[in-house]
C-alpha cells in the first residue's frame, strides 16, 4: 500500500538518532554468504527494505537466513537452482540480483536475473557486469523474462579494466574472482570505504585480495571459502542525510554511530557551510550554530571525493546558504530531477548541461544537465510532493521539515529501501507530521 505523510515545517530537528549498517555494503555481504562452506554471521544489519529483497533471493536459492537482534545468520549448505518467476516477484526495484551471480555460478553452475529496477538517476547499465562475467568465462543468455548464464567449464580468473570506477562493477569482479580458477586484475576499481569493508569480508573467508596503488586490485583465485564473522560499517550516507537535515531546519542532531574516517569529505563541506560539528568516539554532532550559511562550489565525484549520494541532501541545505551556490554532478547524469520540487517550494536553482565545476567531466559533451546553480537564501514554503527516488526523496523530505507550512509527500515508500524506521527517528527528533496508508 503507498503511503504519504502530512509535513508541518519549520521546526527545527533536535535530539538523537542511530545509525546501523551502510545500505551500501550489507546486501553485498549477504550475498557474499553464497561462497562459504559454512554459515556466516553478520552483525549491525538495519531493518531496510534491501535488506529483505535479499533475504528472499537468498531464501529462493536455498541459503536459511535467520535474524535476531540486528544479526543475520547466514547458511549456504544447500544452495539450489530457484524458478525464474519466483525471483522476479522477489527482486521488486533491487539491482541487488546482479550480484548474486557469480557466486551462484560457483555454487550452482548457473544463475538468472529479471529486468533490473533500482531508483531513476541516470543511465546503470548492466553491461559492466555482463562484461565482467563474460570475462570470466560465464555465458550470458536473453531471455524474454531476463537473462540466464552458465558456467559449463567453471570460471576462470581474468584482466578487466573498468571505463569508469564503478562500485557495482567492482563488487562484481571480487564476487566472482575469489572463488575463480586463476588470477584476476582489475584496473579502473572503485575504492570505497564499503568496498574496503566487503574485501575484508571476503578475506576473513579466507580470500586473497590485495588493493595496490592507482584503483589496481589483484586476487588470487581459491577453490573454497569458509563463513564470516563480521559487524557492518556504519552508514555514512543516512549519517550526512541527518546532518544536511539538521543544517537546513537550524537544528541539531547527534548522530550516534556515525564515522569519522568514513565521512571526512563531507564533514569538511559541511564545515566550510557554516555547519557546527562536535565528533566524538561514539557519534558526530550536527548542528547550525546560527547566523548566515556560505555558498559553496561542490562536485560530486568517486571517493574519496564527495560522494554523490550526499549531494542531493545538501543542496536543501545550500537553498538557505547566503549567495550563490554551485554543485556539479559526474557521477550520475540525472541527478537533478528532485529540484523540480524545490523551485516549487521557493528554492532558486537553474539547471545547466555546462561542466559548471573546475574539471570537465564526462557528461559535459553528452547533454546532460549535470550542474546547478542554487541562489539563496530563499524561504521554503510547503507543497504537494511525490518522492522520485530514494536520495530525492530524504532531501525532498527535509525541504517539507524546513518549510512554512503543511507539505503532503506521497512515495514514502522508497524512503524505506535506505532509512531504517526513519519516521520513528524524525518523531524523536520532534518533526511534527502524520502518516497515511500503513
Amino acid at each position: 500500500m503507498s503511503s504519504a505523510l502530512h509535513i508541518t515545517g519549520g521546526v527545527p530537528l533536535s535530539g538523537q538518532v542511530t545509525v546501523r549498517g551502510a545500505k551500501n555494503l550489507v546486501p553485498k555481504a549477504m550475498v557474499a554468504a553464497l561462497l562459504g562452506s559454512t554459515p556466516s554471521v553478520l552483525a549491525n544489519v538495519p531493518e531496510i527494505k534491501d535488506v529483505q529483497v535479499v533475504t528472499n533471493l537468498l531464501s529462493l536459492h536455498g541459503v536459511e537466513v535467520g535474524r535476531e537482534d540486528g544479526r543475520l545468520s547466514l547458511d549456504p549448505s544447500n544452495v539450489t537452482t530457484a524458478r525464474h518467476a519466483d525471483i522476479d516477484a522477489h527482486a521488486g526495484d533491487s539491482r541487488i540480483p546482479i550480484l548474486l551471480c557469480g557466486p551462484l555460478l560457483h555454487a550452482i553452475g548457473e544463475a538468472f536475473i529479471p529486468d533490473l529496477g533500482g531508483c531513476k538517476i541516470g543511465d546503470r547499465p548492466i553491461n559492466y557486469h555482463l562484461d565482467v562475467l563474460r570475462h570470466f568465462g560465464a555465458r550470458v543468455e536473453k531471455l524474454e523474462s531476463g537473462i540466464r548464464m552458465s558456467a559449463p567449464h567453471g570460471l576462470h580468473g581474468a584482466k578487466v579494466e573498468l571505463p569508469y570506477p564503478s562500485v557495482g562493477a567492482t563488487e562484481q569482479v571480487l564476487l566472482t574472482a575469489t572463488r575463480a580458477n586463476g588470477h584476476t586484475e582489475l584496473r579502473g576499481a572503485a575504492t570505497e570505504p564499503e568496498i574496503m569493508d566487503l574485501i575484508a569480508i571476503l578475506q576473513k573467508m579466507g580470500a586473497i585480495i590485495t588493493v595496490q596503488t592507482d584503483r589496481v586490485i589483484r586476487i588470487e583465485g581459491v577453490p573454497e571459502l569458509t563463513g564470516y564473522r563480521h559487524r557492518a560499517m556504519p552508514d555514512r550516507i543516512e549519517a550526512a542525510s541527518w546532518g544536511s537535515a539538521a543544517l537546513a531546519t537550524g537544528g541539531d542532531i547527534f548522530v550516534a554511530g556515525a564515522r569519522q574516517a568514513d565521512m571526512m569529505t563531507f564533514l569538511n563541506t559541511f564545515r566550510k557551510i557554516g555547519g557546527g560539528l562536535d565528533i566524538t568516539e561514539d557519534g558526530i554532532r550536527f548542528y547550525h550554530p546560527g547566523g548566515d550559511l556560505n555558498p559553496l562550489i561542490v562536485e560530486t565525484d568517486v571517493h574519496p571525493g564527495f560522494m554523490t549520494d550526499w549531494q542531493q541532501p545538501l543542496v536543501v541545505a545550500l537553498t538557505q546558504a547566503k549567495g550563490v551556490s554551485i554543485v556539479h554532478e559526474t557521477v550520475y547524469e540525472n541527478r537533478f530531477g528532485f529540484t523540480g520540487a524545490l523551485n516549487r517550494m521557493g528554492a532558486t536553482i537553474q539547471l545547466h548541461r555546462e561542466c559548471l565545476g573546475s574539471v570537465p567531466c564526462r557528461f559535459g559533451q553528452r547533454n546532460f544537465v549535470h550542474s546547478a546553480v542554487i541562489s539563496g537564501p530563499t524561504p521554503l514554503r510547503a507543497a504537494e510532493i511525490n518522492i522520485p527516488d530514494l536520495r530525492g526523496g530524504f532531501s525532498h523530505l527535509i525541504a517539507a521539515l524546513a518549510a512554512d507550512g503543511v507539505s503532503h509527500v506521497t512515495g514514502v515508500e522508497l524512503i524505506k529501501r535506505g532509512y531504517e524506521h526513519f519516521t520513528d527517528k524524525l518523531t524523536g527528533l520532534g518533526a511534527s507530521f502524520e502518516l497515511d496508508g500503513e
